[in-house]
């Protein structure tokens, strides 16, 4: 039998998305092993100046606790 856990975390980027996604999945990669998925929950875009500066990413990780 498996046992999956789910974290949520945010994690920022001023170059985009998917490397919003990218880096909070590897911070989290850091501490926890067997990550299985993610779930992108939430998008924000961070305005200044009338131009998008930051994308922030509500994710949702799952992994299988051993």
């Amino acid at each position: 039998m498996a046992v999956a856990k789910t974290i949520e975390i945010v994690s920022a980027s001023s170059a985009g998305i998917e490397d919003a996604v990218q880096s909070g999945v590897a911070k989290v990669a850091e501490t926890i092993n067997n990550i299985e998925g993610v779930w992108v929950k939430d998008t924000k875009g961070v305005v200044r100046d009338g131009k998008v500066a930051e994308w922030r990413v509500t994710l949702a990780v799952t992994f299988l606790v051993a």
